[in-house]
Parts: C-alpha cells; sequence; structure tokens
C-alpha cells in the first residue's frame, strides 16, 4: 500500500506569476524548485506533528516510514510517499497483562484478548530477546520442532496487527488538513520570493 501527498504549481499559479517567470527566463524553474521545496518541507513538519496524536505512533516511526522526492528544474513536484501495511501493535506502547497486550493505536488504548509479548506461564513470565518486542497471538497450529522440555511440538504465532495504515492517514484527518492548509497559507509567498532573489 502506498499514499502520497504533493506541492506542485497549477494553471492559476503559473498564470498569476507569468511576468515574473518570463522575467526570470532560464533561473526560473530553479527558483520555482526551491519555493517549492521550502514549502513541502514546512508542509511535512506540520503533517508529522499531526500524525502523532492522530495514530498513536512516535515521531521518529512516522518520520522513518515516510519517502520525499524533491522538486528540481526538470520537475515542479515535490512528493511525500509512505508505502507499508498494517501496522503491527509494537509500535503503539505495547505492554502485556494478565489478559492480553494493552496497545494504542489512534490514540486509543485497547487490551486484544489472547496476545502476547512474552513466553512462560504467569506469573513466570520471560521476555525473549528475538522477539524484538513484537506482539503475538497463537495461530492454532504447530511447528516441525519440539519444546526444550520434550512435551510436544511449539505453537505458531502470528504478528499482531492494528489495523492501522500510515500512507491512509497521511492523507487523511488532521494529517492531511494540516499539510494542505500549511501549502495554500506559505507557497504564494514563496514563489514571489524566489523570483524576487532572482530577478534582483
Amino acid at each position: 500500500m502506498s499514499g502520497g501527498l504533493f506541492v506542485t504549481l497549477d494553471a492559476a499559479a503559473l498564470a498569476r506569476l507569468a511576468d515574473q517567470i518570463a522575467a526570470a527566463g532560464a533561473k526560473a524553474p530553479l527558483a520555482l524548485a526551491r519555493a517549492i521545496n521550502h514549502t513541502g518541507a514546512k508542509a511535512r513538519t506540520q503533517m508529522i506533528r499531526a500524525l502523532a496524536p492522530q495514530t498513536g505512533l512516535k515521531r521518529r516511526t512516522i518520520v522513518k516510514a515516510l519517502r520525499e522526492t524533491k522538486a528540481g528544474a526538470g520537475g515542479l513536484t515535490y512528493t511525500i510517499r509512505s508505502r507499508g501495511g498494517d501496522v503491527g501493535l509494537k509500535h503503539f506502547g505495547a505492554r502485556e497483562t494478565a489478559t492480553g497486550v494493552s496497545s494504542a493505536p489512534w490514540n486509543k488504548r485497547s487490551v486484544y484478548g489472547g496476545s502476547f509479548m512474552r513466553a512462560g506461564w504467569w506469573p513466570h513470565r520471560v521476555t525473549k530477546a528475538n522477539w524484538n518486542g513484537q506482539v503475538f497471538y497463537r495461530s492454532g497450529g504447530k511447528t516441525s520442532t519440539y519444546r526444550a522440555d520434550g512435551r510436544g511440538r511449539m505453537d505458531r504465532f502470528v504478528k499482531a496487527k492494528s489495523g492501522l495504515f500510515i500512507p491512509d492517514e497521511m492523507v487523511a484527518g488532521a494529517s492531511g488538513a494540516a499539510f494542505g492548509a500549511t501549502v495554500e497559507r506559505d507557497l504564494p509567498d514563496r514563489l514571489a520570493h524566489e523570483l524576487g532573489r532572482v530577478l534582483g
């Protein structure tokens, strides 16, 4: 799954700036690209600030998931994309309880009954380093590997997912609104500023 947000120039913006663009000549595309990239970076910051409370994810997780493509003389579009699937419960402040893992996607904490993060019997639970803090459900099947104590084969696990997709969240709610509002507010003045620089 992928999603994206864009900063680009529409026909109306180009018409308003036609005289300045003509005067700037060969320097115009670079000036326009600088304006688009500057505005895109500001919009990205505002989008990330909105995404953290909207999703319940930590800022560093969101930043890691995003990819930006900057505008240049050959293409006057700044793009932010995120690719990824269903985010695991691990990433939402997950902690294990006796009835299941408590996690907070969309900043709404719930207990996911039957899920777990550690091995062993209560209250003597054991953290497994190679599980990397993931949350699991038992799938109902058995592995071909026998337990260390010889008492049968081990259970098969599947990672517990949240139902939250970052590409969807980027373009929805407060995140999409913050990005769009920043572009609408800041891009016209920045375009005029960058063209003014090359015109002296």
